[in-house]
């Protein structure tokens, strides 16, 4: 069936401030029979933007082309050299989407680029304004196909999800010889299948009156979704070993399992808007098994799935396209359009529409994905989320490289990815730092994807990692089977590599004293994003955690019970949940793109790491600053400097957050304790702290969830516009000999603090006054933060110097 390319107005996607001012753009045009009018406005917090931005340097190439979205309208760009444009390198007309990537690479260098609409009238706007980037020397080439040569690639008969017709034979000699026990296995899962086959009845919907959120309705949304699994990922392993071993009986099991679960409500329990966490696993495995038991299906049979995924497929295009190419922040969203790339490729030429699904989700892979990072490998939404959705989409880059012939491992995001597994994780580590579902974490549960990852890069230091912790890993079933057995990679320990790590595009450092042994290892962990408190890294900016010799010692506090419950959103959300201050019981912006930290100074040495984040906007109500520096003298000693300024006298509460309870002598003798491992706190400014401790959370998680942890907080004795906190931590194991206490002297233009740390005397200049000079001792320093470690057996002193825009 031939596909129809169907273009949706970009004033429908749910953003009314949007729609109404593109509305008054195209109805003033109108009325005043003038150019249509180009709507260039900033974008805003949420929005994908203008890329390449101006002053860009783009590591892949062609770059990705993106702008902003207005009406009904079709799209030009062109990219020259030189702002006038005189000589044109590129142009491409008629573009449906508000994004691009050309088909061709460009010769490295600089460029300018530009873009205008339009309308269905044959009317132009104005030329935007141009924007200039650098292609990198060194930029992986990844063009996108042209549209139509995209789609002569997939192959027209099945199957072709994971393999392509022309190599059953290859597979089938593998299922003979090196990979026959994986077969083995897949063989065994079948006949458990038919002895116990699973059940195909629709499940239930919600009852009338359910409260959204509550656990008997989380017990029908989740169970619905391990039902449809159950029921369709065991099609497709049938349908899958079938065409393997030729047992005729899986092939039938498969094809009565698809045609009973076609019969399911397209748009009732299992439906993508009714319930997506059914909807969608039911949507790729009913296309997988479609394809693999493909031959075994007569005319009728085909024609009812079509029937199925055609209003299935229409549902999720509707609801992704083409919103998701200008706000690709959802959460969900960002697995489902590769679910719909999947549907697309099954039903290509059988079901109308299909082709603008496969159009749409490679538009969204090669222009706005993968969103929660930048190219230094970093993940916003946690180490959790990162291993879920990142294992899914390979799912779609298998599809997309048997199917198109399109490496999706060539981006440069994938060339760094397992670095935020092994600084985040190091072998050994319990607890996977910022994010939704880390705080229980191991480093162990990041073998399978890391062992992809490592396989695709060939890269040997994370091939090094997953050996730490057993081995390399396969995925499951059919999957694993496709990939193969995993390439050899030689195994590289990070003996070269630095203890420390800035992850800049999502503002977080990993800073450790050892990447080998987390049980013999300190670890600061701090956060200030300029993703902000959006989705599942909703933990305020300028938070911190400590973990040592095997235990977690500060944390981030609180237990899931359900998502979105009142625990989750006024407890989790909240500042009041991380190691963080607020200002009069007001913290930052909760769960919201806007509430933006940048992490603007780092530096890390053998002996010594530096982090300075900056989060005073990111407050509900802002402030003038909260800049936050962590001072790490490897391995036991923390400086943590708090610099705030409110926009009227205020009261300020210190947060932090523990296992077990903490004792509190004073605020120069505060202790947490985890086992035989403990951290002595000194509040060393502002003086006069008082201090409260409580193991309730506000509110507490749902009566099911029976975990306390406990929370202090240390309050400032009187309002100030101007506030500083000086805090020493010191990790050690019981019974290790610590140094003394530090001292702080207040001077003009900051303060001078000492300490003792393993035997060495560190000195600390911590600026109050940008403006004015600190001396101490032989030491000085303008607006820096100046750390000076000196060492008794003669060794030069070490000095480490960091200000803003310092990033090494």
């Amino acid at each position: 069936m031939k596909s129809t390319r169907r273009r949706v107005r970009y004033s429908s996607f749910p953003r009314v401030t949007s729609a109404l001012a593109t509305l008054l753009l195209l109805a003033t045009a109108s009325a005043q029979g003038q150019q249509l009018q180009l709507d260039e406005r900033h974008a805003q917090p949420g929005e994908w933007g203008y890329r390449p931005a101006n002053g860009a340097v783009s590591r892949v190439n062609p770059p990705a082309f993106s702008w902003r979205p207005q009406g009904s309208v079709t799209w030009e760009i062109e990219c020259g050299r030189g702002n006038a444009f005189d000589k044109i390198e590129y142009r491409a007309k008629d573009l449906e989407f508000n994004v691009h990537c050309p088909a061709q690479t460009f010769t490295p260098g600089m460029y300018s680029w530009r873009y205008r609409g339009m309308d269905k009238n044959g009317r132009y706007t104005r030329w935007s304004k141009p924007r200039t980037f650098t292609i990198a020397a060194d930029a992986a080439a990844l063009p996108l196909p042209a549209r139509a040569e995209l789609i002569a690639r997939i192959p027209k008969s099945h199957p072709r999800l994971f393999m392509r017709p022309e190599n059953l034979d290859r597979l089938r000699e593998s299922a003979r010889g090196k990979m026959k026990a994986e077969y083995n296995e897949l063989v065994k899962d079948c006949q458990r299948l038919l002895s116990r086959p699973p059940a195909t009845k629709e499940p239930p919907t919600y009852p009338e009156g359910i409260v959204r959120g509550s656990d008997p309705w989380r017990d029908i949304w989740w169970g619905n979704r391990t039902y449809t699994i159950r029921a369709l990922n065991a099609a497709a392993t049938l349908a899958f070993t079938r065409l393997l071993g030729g047992q005729e009986e899986y092939g039938l099991e498969a094809k009565r399992i698809l045609l009973e679960c076609a019969k399911w409500d397209p748009k009732g329990s299992t439906g993508y808007r009714y319930n997506d966490e059914a909807g969608m696993p039911y949507n790729y495995y009913f296309s997988r098994t479609y394809s693999f038991v493909n031959d075994l299906l007569n005319e009728e049979q085909k024609e009812l799935c079509r029937k199925v995924m055609k209003i299935r497929g229409d549902e999720m295009y509707r609801h992704l396209c083409p919103g998701h190419l200008w706000r690709p922040y959802g959460s969900h969203a960002n697995r489902a359009w590769h679910f719909l790339g999947e549907i697309g490729v099954a039903f290509l030429g059988e079901v109308e529409g299909a082709e603008d699904w496969v159009w749409f989700a490679t538009n969204v892979f090669f222009n706005v994905y993968p969103v929660w990072c930048d190219d230094d490998g970093g993940w916003h939404e946690g180490s959790s989320y990162w291993s879920s959705y990142q294992g899914r989409f390979t799912w779609w880059a298998d599809v997309m490289r048997e199917a198109m012939g399109i490496d999706a491992y060539d981006k440069p995001f994938y060339s760094k990815a397992g670095y935020y597994a092994m600084y985040l994780l190091p072998p050994g580590k319990v607890g996977g730092g910022f994010g939704d579902l880390t705080a229980r974490r191991t480093a162990r549960s990041n073998v399978p994807l890391v062992s992809s990852f490592a396989a695709q890069a060939q890269n040997g230091h994370w091939q090094w990692y997953v050996e730490q912790l057993g081995g390399p890993a396969n995925a499951d079933g059919y999957i694993g089977f496709i990939r193969g057995q995993l390439p050899d990679v030689t195994a590289v320990p990070p003996d070269e590599m630095p203890t420390s790590r800035l992850f800049a595009g999502t503002g977080q450092a990993y800073l450790n004293t050892n990447l080998t042994d987390a049980g013999n290892s300190v670890q600061v962990v701090f956060k200030s994003s300029p993703f902000g408190t959006q989705s599942h890294g909703y933990e305020a900016n300028n938070s911190f955690l400590l973990w040592a010799y095997g235990k977690r010692l500060l944390i981030r506090s609180g237990y899931r019970d359900s998502y979105g419950s009142d625990h989750h959103k006024n407890w989790m959300w909240s500042t009041r949940s991380v190691n963080n201050i607020t200002v009069n019981g007001e913290g930052q912006g909760r769960r919201t793109a806007k509430a933006q930290g940048k992490i603007v100074a780092f530096k890390t040495t053998p002996e010594i790491d530096i982090v300075i984040g900056e989060a005073g906007q990111a407050y509900e109500t802002p402030l003038e600053r909260f800049t936050r520096a962590i001072i790490f003298v490897k391995p036991e000693l923390i400086i943590v400097y708090d610099r705030l300024e409110a926009t009227e006298p205020s009261v300020y509460e210190y947060w932090l957050h523990a296992l077990n309870k903490i004792g509190v002598q004073g605020q120069h003798e505060v202790q947490v304790r985890n086992g035989d491992v403990l951290c002595d706190i000194d509040f060393l400014a502002p003086e006069g702290l008082s201090f409260k401790q409580t193991d309730q959370y506000d509110p507490n998680p749902r009566p099911r969830i029976k975990l306390r942890e406990w929370h202090l907080t240390a309050t400032t004795p009187q309002k100030s516009k101007q506030m500083e906190f000086v805090t020493l931590y010191r990790p050690h194991r019981a019974g290790d000999e610590v140094d003394g206490a530090g001292t702080l002297r207040s001077v003009a233009g900051g303060y001078v603090l000492t300490a003792g740390a393993s035997g060495n005397k560190l000195t600390a200049l911590l600026p109050t006054d940008e403006a004015k000079t600190l001396e101490t001792d032989g030491m000085t320093t303008r607006g820096a933060v100046a750390v000076r470690l000196e060492h008794p057996d003669g060794r030069p002193a070490q000095i480490v110097e960091v200000r803003e825009g310092d990033l090494k």
